[in-house]
């Protein structure tokens, strides 16, 4: 009898680094946001009806992938979501909160 095989081949996760943020696939929709909407009870089909150019095997490889390193890609989140939140401390600094407190004022006696 020949002998078949199967082939298998390991592909690479479908993530890619932009500017330091990862994205699935091809798209601009980031891990975080993937992620996020299964930890909420999303299935990968609702995620790609939630966002359709993301490909449903890309967001089950993504899905398997964190199952299987959920300690390394919390830390990942964790530090993820430290930095979007200095990024936003920066920003509320760079605005003159005075100036808008006083376009706020003039807008309420109008």
């Amino acid at each position: 009898l020949d002998s078949v095989t199967t082939p298998v081949r390991a592909e690479a996760l479908p993530v890619r680094d932009v500017g330091g943020a990862l994205r699935v696939g091809q798209t601009s929709v980031t891990l975080e946001t993937v992620l996020w909407a299964f930890q909420q009870g999303s299935t990968p089909e609702d995620i790609v009806d939630q966002f359709p150019s993301l490909m449903l095997a890309d967001v089950y490889e993504v899905i398997a992938y964190y199952l299987r390193h959920r300690d390394e890609i919390d830390r990942y989140l964790t530090a993820q979501e430290e930095h979007y939140r200095q990024a936003a401390g920066e920003l509320l600094q760079k605005i003159p909160e005075v100036h808008l407190q006083m376009r706020l004022r003039r807008s309420l006696r109008s």
